[in-house]
């Protein structure tokens, strides 16, 4: 089923603001928004979860690729 989300609910969703999330578009960085009317605007909502997913993915891949710290433990807290 394809749901459309408004503009609270993915600045809810994502953790940014509205100029953020249109400064982003604009960079071609984030799922771009679709026009329902003469005054509102709206996301695909699977759009956005493969935007979230591919998030978590880059940061998976940074934390894979970082060389372990002896001096740290696994939470990348110092051991006395």
């Amino acid at each position: 089923m394809l749901r459309i989300l408004r503009q609270r609910q993915v600045c809810e969703r994502v953790g940014y603001s509205q100029m953020h999330i249109w400064r982003l578009e604009k960079a071609g960085r984030f799922p771009r928004r679709m026009k329902l009317g003469p005054n509102s605007v709206g996301w695909v909502s699977t759009e956005i979860d493969a935007w979230i997913e591919a998030r978590i993915a880059e940061r998976d891949a940074r934390q894979q690729a970082k060389p372990a710290d002896p001096a740290l433990d696994e939470r990348g807290i110092g051991r006395d």
